[in-house]
């Protein structure tokens, strides 16, 4: 047997990148690397001689650095959702602090289904200098350290403790990276001292491998008992999500839905798998919801979700759905299947409509309520046009009104966390792929990591990217990342003094308390006056303020012909008067609400939160 000798870490990088999709290119194209003690001598020196390329006649294998673990990682992950899985990127960190800055982005990839290899060094495998430098001691078990946090939010979980352990670990990564039914995050977590250590690694572990995604069929008694159910139904209704863009099946989608008449809504992860154009597209699903969706979905008798994990803002915290209707749930995960007591059809999306469309034949099509579809559209159009009166701020109906109209049909929004994710999923008229949005971890500070990961995987669109200042606060150094590497996107900055989403919800559930959310409600001595426009300029963005809604038109416009991020900020009111919000039909979520205390007005929430609560379907 032919051997190569070489470093684990060298072994690692050499492996990574001979692996393929299938369409030939790498599936781990690149690394985002911090260094530190634990990565710098060991992983940085393999990164290092990779950059170039090596003496086997592989392409350079490049590393990126980036300002902070955390949002290193989110940008990984954006560039995974928005490749639709089929790629992926790796990161790594130091030991200790550097490795814990990873552990909320790998939990954001495992509730989001995404792919994401981690790659924090570890202490050392031989315990010679015990403790290490940033070193976590068990007091009670010497295997354990800082990255054993990893082990709930990753799909796999590996420790090296030797070189040649990675002959099974790194398949094993890429098998669950790959897998659409396991998809998620997977953490390798190295051993400063084995990343050194070299090994006689044989040459046929570095033979280029494709990874093909399986799209696995349905059971056909799962088939013919789905199919069953959609014949006996008066008024299906179909839930969209995320599962539907990852195996590809946006146009088999639109062509069951228009076969069968079946109206279909969606949820945050699969907004613009159908076109907002298309004529069976009725909008945002539950409790951030269109008119027109949540009406089709609480007269339903059948409910179909197609590749959703079905989250309490979809389902109305189980309130939407009428109690006696049929849920049916398409999924490639048995486990997402089977949630709310639903009944399963296990397999691809695409697959599993494919065998429905043949086991339906020539059933008729329903009659979709096209008068509410169009009543909706015409309220979104309204409500995004109303003008701005003199003295007032905007409301975020507005803004994103003037940003649609300023950019071209091939924008994709992007946002993650605060009241602007409703408006954008309710509000936002994408074409197919037009929309990327973090909201299964509903996590702040993912914004603009994110639109850098979004934009390096589809260079050939418009991306703008919405953030509050309260988000922008958390996490906003990857701008200086995006300058660096010349990655062009369009950043609107909405200002609202504070966390104006969180404001709203704790007046609606505290009988109208306002405390520690808006600079106003804060106990502090002095307001603080920040200037976005010259922090993001500090950071090398063209940034500007936009005074009226016609300059942030201009200034979206503008930011297409430059080679860096451009930052337009925005102040916007944090209150909404009457009439200004959202021309939705919210279903009920819920958020516990004290059951003694208060004003009347927090008596009164109370009443209403055990009258909806009445309304939950208790199914498991």
């Amino acid at each position: 047997m032919t051997t190569i000798r070489l470093t684990a870490a060298q072994a690692m990088v050499r492996w990574l990148s001979v692996q393929l999709n299938e369409e030939g290119e790498r599936f781990i194209p690149g690394i985002w690397a911090i260094f530190g003690h634990g990565n710098v001598a060991g992983l940085g020196e393999a990164l290092y001689q990779a950059q170039h390329g090596d003496l086997a006649g592989n392409m350079p294998f490049p590393t990126w650095r980036g300002q902070n673990e955390q949002t290193m990682a989110h940008t990984a992950i954006a560039f995974a959702k928005a490749r639709a899985r089929r790629q992926a990127h790796a990161v790594t960190s130091s030991i200790g602090p550097g490795a814990t800055n990873l552990v909320t982005a790998a939990a954001l990839a495992h509730v989001n289904r995404l792919p994401l290899l981690l790659i924090p060094g570890d202490v050392f495998a031989n315990r010679r200098p015990d403790p290490v430098l940033q070193q976590i001691e068990d007091f009670d078990d010497g295997t354990v350290s800082a990255n054993d946090c990893f082990r709930p939010v990753v799909r796999y979980f590996d420790r090296i403790t030797r070189p040649e352990q990675l002959l099974s670990a790194l398949p094993r990564a890429l098998r669950v990276m790959t897998d659409p039914a396991n998809c998620g995050p997977v953490c390798l977590s190295f051993c400063q001292d084995v990343q050194a250590e070299a090994h006689d690694w044989p040459e046929a572990f570095f033979t280029p491998k494709v990874w093909h995604v399986r799209r696995p069929d349905p059971d056909p008694r799962e088939v013919e008992e789905v199919a069953a159910l959609i014949r006996a139904a008066q008024r299906p209704a179909i839930i969209a999500g995320g599962g539907v863009i990852y195996s590809g099946a946006e146009t088999v989608l639109g062509d069951f839905a228009r076969r069968f008449g079946i109206p279909v809504t969606e949820t945050q992860a699969g907004k613009s798998a159908l076109a907002q154009a298309d004529e069976m597209n009725f909008g945002a699903a539950g409790v951030d919801g269109s008119a027109a969706a949540n009406a089709a979905l609480a007269a339903a008798d059948l409910v179909i979700g197609i590749g959703t994990r079905l989250q309490d803002f979809t389902t109305g915290s189980r309130a939407l759905f009428a109690a006696e209707a049929k849920l049916v749930s398409i999924n490639i995960h048995g486990y997402d299947a089977a949630k709310h007591g639903a009944i399963s059809l296990v397999a691809d999306a695409g697959a599993a409509l494919a065998r429905l469309t043949t086991a339906l034949g020539d059933h008729p099509a329903w009659q979709v309520d096209a008068a509410a579809r169009s009543a909706w559209l015409a309220a979104v159009e309204s409500k995004c046009a109303i003008p701005v009166l003199p003295g007032d701020l905007p409301v975020d109906a507005q803004v994103i009104g003037a940003v649609q109209a300023a950019t071209g049909p091939e924008a994709i929004a992007l946002c993650a966390a605060g009241t602007m994710p409703g408006a954008l999923k309710l509000l936002w008229r994408p074409s197919q792929g037009g929309y990327h949005m973090e909201y299964g971890y509903s996590c702040m500070g993912y914004e603009i990591a994110g639109a850098l990961g979004v934009k390096l995987a589809r260079p050939e669109r418009e991306v703008i990217c919405f953030v509050g200042d309260g988000s922008y606060m958390m996490a906003n150094s990857e701008l200086a990342t995006a300058v660096m590497r010349r990655v062009p996107f369009t950043v609107v900055l909405t200002d609202n003094r504070g966390y104006g989403c969180i404001n709203r919800l704790q007046r609606a559930t505290t009988g109208g308390t306002e405390f520690n959310n808006l600079y106003k409600d804060c106990t502090v001595e002095a307001q603080p006056e920040i200037d976005y426009v010259a922090h993001a300029a500090s950071l090398g963005a063209h940034a500007v303020k936009a005074a009226s809604i016609d300059q942030l038109k201009a200034e979206i416009a503008a930011a297409r012909d430059r080679a860096i991020p451009s930052v337009i900020v925005i102040e916007t009111t944090a209150t909404p008067g009457p009439g200004e919000g959202l021309p939705g039909a919210g279903a009920w979520w819920d958020v516990a609400v004290p059951e003694t205390g208060g004003p009347a007005a927090l008596r009164d929430a109370y009443d209403r939160y055990i009258a909806n609560a009445a309304r939950v379907r208790l199914i498991n």
